[in-house]
């Protein structure tokens, strides 16, 4: 995907949008041996952009890792009851990660653990509104629930935005939806559904921002984010 030069820089952490116009001008950055000129667009995956003379990298080489959460492990660096954690499953990275939010143990699917903290800031801090979707397999009447989910609700005093909800597949009473929410209260879901009279069977993340679930990763499998989803991640990447 071909973006300006200085949206390259700046989502791959080295500098404002700003900074990076000013070292075009300057002359310390160059795509496929010429000289950058501000207006010049590039695609990581496929031109040589150098700045002072290095190549530019998504991440600056910290460490970016999808895992796909399998159920019954919990989502910290260690546990005082001495229960399964995400990072054992991610030991082999060659690098100290943490996790980027939580899934509660019992929910599964798309979890982010990397190194860089702000990276972490951005995905979590409210104020930036991070979509998370996940797909959610309830029992109890759901037509009643729908408009309940999707108006504004409260938890814990504090008046949550309007969830997306799209209706799936219903199998043997058992009916699947698609809840999107921006913020991240603790078991928000659960606990929307259950205030929606549902009983929440299943809960699995399929999506954050702009970073959707590996389908082949199988539970409890992991790999690093390419740098296609690392800038989609660390954006954003619009002309405005």
């Amino acid at each position: 995907m071909e973006e300006r030069i200085q949206k390259l820089i700046s989502a791959c952490g080295l500098a404002s949008r700003r900074a990076a116009e000013e070292w075009i001008i300057a002359g310390r950055v160059t795509v496929n041996g010429e000289k950058a000129r501000l207006g010049d667009r590039a695609d990581l995956d496929r031109d040589a952009v150098l700045v002072d003379g290095k190549p530019l990298t998504p991440g600056g080489g910290r460490t970016y890792l999808m895992l796909n959460k399998p159920r019954g492990y919990v989502t910290t660096l260690s546990d005082e009851k001495g229960r399964k954690t995400v990072v054992d499953l991610v030991g082999g990275c060659g690098a100290r990660v943490w996790p980027v939010g939580r899934l509660d143990m019992d929910s599964e699917g798309l979890l982010i653990l990397t190194d860089d903290g702000a990276l972490t800031h951005q995905l979590l801090h409210p104020s930036h509104e991070v979509e998370k979707e996940y797909l959610v397999w309830v029992t109890g009447n759901v037509n009643r629930a729908l408009p309940i989910l999707s108006a504004p609700m409260t938890l814990d005093g504090e008046q949550l935005s309007p969830a997306q909800v799209r209706r799936g597949r219903d199998s043997g009473g058992v009916h699947q939806l698609s809840i999107t929410i921006h913020q991240g209260k603790n078991r928000q879901v659960r606990r929307m559904c259950a205030q929606a009279g549902l009983v929440v069977l299943r809960l699995k993340r399929v999506r954050e921002g702009a970073l959707s679930l590996d389908r082949s990763l199988k539970a409890g499998q992991w790999r690093t984010l390419t740098d296609r989803e690392l800038l989609e991640l660390t954006g954003p990447l619009s002309d405005t």
